[in-house]
């Protein structure tokens, strides 16, 4: 008898098959369709991301880069709903090789210039021995709001910060898939280990943003999820979204294409939409806060699945998934 195989599940079916049950109308986890806990009576806000070796990260062999990405990455969650991050609590798993002295010292050390550079504070944790080297973060804030998921209108403008891609080509050049000269190797490989994150938007995102959420899997799978339990689509010009000189130089040398590097995942930028009204407040607000901040898209009423822009084409975002957990 052949014994069959059990159907696979991407990381969102699991959640809504299997999890979303157990919160039982707990109204301060948001059905786990965002990236937070917010308990507004507390103003507490919660958010956990895990990482693996292998997966979130190629290797130890920085631990002291390794371990600024993956506190970044897990302050975009708060900072994209307009919440500063206050306490963060840490858990590993690892070995003895990976544990060394020599790499914990090197850690202490990068947490110690995050903590400076983003006013937070070490709270508690937990180390577990494993051969697999794994972290896990839990951020913490305070706000008397958030900036939630799926409250976009129709006609708003859809607009993201900073730049899109270079973490992508970063991590090529990790995995020795790509090759340059130094200079733009660096340039890259420093993007990835650390993200340029908005920090300062903190103060003013919830001015104009009306839905947001940080670009981590991917522009436009993200995009989905953002607006995932509403009735509406979005159109993203191509030729809009913000890249680096350096992602545009890189381009124009090897002759791939822009949307082969903008849709994989790890930028940490905020991605939101706001009414066409804001149009000249955020670009006060972007000027005030020396950060880029471009439109990039809108939001709209379609029989038709998302699309991307192209010069006079359009292509439909189903093709364009970005990243995401099998199970």
């Amino acid at each position: 008898m052949v014994k069959r195989s059990e159907t696979t599940m991407d990381e969102f079916q699991l959640i809504d098959k299997y999890f979303k049950k157990l919160t039982k109308n707990n109204i301060f986890a948001k059905n786990l369709n965002d990236d937070v806990f917010y308990d507004q009576k507390k103003k507490l806000v919660v958010s956990i991301d895990t990482y693996n070796e292998g997966i979130h990260f190629p290797n130890f062999k920085f631990p002291d880069l390794v371990i600024k990405k993956i506190i970044r990455s897990s302050l975009s969650d708060l900072i994209s709903k307009g919440v500063k991050p206050t306490y963060y609590f840490i858990s590993a798993s690892g070995n003895k090789k990976a544990f060394s002295s020599n790499n914990m010292k090197k850690l202490s050390k990068s947490l110690h210039e995050e903590q400076k550079k983003y006013n937070i504070k070490l709270s508690g944790g937990d180390t577990t021995y494993s051969n697999k080297i794994n972290f896990s973060i839990t951020v913490i804030g305070f706000s008397n709001n958030i900036i939630e998921r799926n409250k976009a209108k129709l006609n708003d403008d859809i607009y993201v910060t900073g730049n899109i891609g270079d973490s992508y080509i970063g991590l090529k050049i990790i995995e020795n898939k790509i090759k340059l000269s130094n200079r733009t190797k660096k340039y890259f490989i420093n993007k990835y280990y650390k993200p340029d994150i908005p920090i300062k938007a903190v103060n003013y995102i919830s001015k104009f943003a009306r839905t947001s959420m940080d670009v981590s899997d991917g522009l436009f799978s993200d995009m989905n999820k953002l607006i995932n339990n509403q009735k509406l689509s979005f159109k993203i010009n191509l030729k809009k979204v913000p890249i680096s000189n350096y992602l545009s130089s890189y381009l124009k040398l090897t002759g791939k294409k822009k949307l082969s590097s903008i849709c994989n995942g790890d930028d940490y930028q905020i991605l939101f939409t706001s009414s066409p009204n804001n149009k000249k407040k955020i670009q006060l607000i972007s000027n005030k806060m020396n950060h880029k901040i471009t439109k990039i898209g809108k939001i709209v009423r379609l029989k038709k699945d998302n699309t991307i822009i192209i010069g006079n084409k359009s292509l439909y975002i189903k093709d364009f998934r970005g990243y995401y957990h099998k199970f």
